[in-house]
């Protein structure tokens, strides 16, 4: 629990490091610019250190598969819902896609680390490289369709590198091609510089961000969904199969982690409302730490 503390403590660190690049130099700090890094230059390094970091069996495959699938059963239901209730195209954007793309990576990793031990690490990192392809896929796609045609935001998808990029390090994965000790730390730095500047890029938009103009709709519809319909469903979907309660747990544990980053590089991309987006980062993060001892108790009774 410390070690999870620990990083969410550093997590704060450099979020307010971009919070005060942008209180101190304002108009000069452009936030567009750091976006594009991040997603046209960084990303593709932090996926392909992610594939570098554990060897993929087959075994290990069906975890994430069924973290797609799980995702996927519950985003046909969410996209149908926000259409009842948002006439916004926006916030039926935000609503649809910003609860399913969870912080796997930053929070997720170490967290699984604490809770399950370091066994759990190679599941973890497997469905943060799931989760690679719902945010810059169907992600894409849906924060695109707040300001884009459907054909444009499908065009949105092919120009995004991650792909590719995650292709590329599958198949560098799976035929075992070897990597030297200096291509590792070269891919290694990129991932880091990545992760430092999401972080530093959510910091800057919590600047002049105004919590009490968000939608109490939208809200109120994410956090919820968030929370309690997820992992709920989560919950349930997992206790038909036949996995072992440590896997299922570590599955169950994902889906509570608070929404991700990379939401704020897609909603400023695709001009969806980036400070709203934002406000729902700073928001899950901040209640995520009282549920996480509540998430601590769930799975110490019911998957170990």
């Amino acid at each position: 629990m410390i070690s999870t503390l620990l990083s969410i403590i550093f997590v704060y660190v450099f979020i307010l490091l971009g919070y005060l690049a942008k209180r101190i130099f304002k108009g000069d700090m452009n936030t567009k610019t750091l976006t594009l890094m991040s997603v046209y230059f960084l990303q593709p390094f932090v996926t392909i250190w992610g594939f570098s970091t554990a060897k993929l069996h087959f075994e290990h495959i069906y975890v994430p598969f069924l973290y797609l699938a799980i995702i996927l059963f519950l985003l046909i239901p969410t996209i149908v819902f926000g259409k009842l209730i948002f006439t916004d195209i926006k916030e039926r954007a935000i609503f649809s896609i910003a609860g399913f793309v969870g912080n796997t990576g930053n929070i997720g990793i170490p967290l699984g680390i604490a809770l399950f031990g370091e066994q759990s690490v190679i599941y973890t990192t497997l469905i943060n490289i799931a989760n690679v392809f719902v945010v810059y896929i169907i992600g894409v796609y849906i924060y695109s369709r707040g300001s884009f045609s459907i054909k444009a935001s499908l065009f949105n998808i092919i120009k995004i590198p991650i792909i590719p990029a995650s292709v590329v390090a599958i198949f560098i994965n799976i035929n075992d091609i070897p990597l030297t000790t200096q291509i590792q730390e070269f891919f290694k730095m990129g991932a880091y510089a990545g992760i430092v500047l999401q972080l530093f890029l959510l910091g800057t938009f919590l600047y002049g961000i105004r919590i009490k103009e968000l939608h109490p709709k939208l809200f109120i519809g994410t956090i919820t969904q968030k929370f309690i319909i997820v992992p709920f469903a989560t919950a349930v979907i997992l206790s038909l199969t036949d996995l072992p309660l440590f896997v299922q747990g570590v599955i169950f544990m994902e889906m509570f982690t608070p929404l991700a980053v990379a939401n704020i590089n897609l909603a400023s991309l695709y001009d969806c409302k980036p400070k709203d987006v934002t406000s729902l980062i700073l928001l899950s993060t901040l209640l995520f730490i009282p549920i996480l001892f509540l998430l601590s108790y769930i799975i110490n009774h019911y998957y170990l």
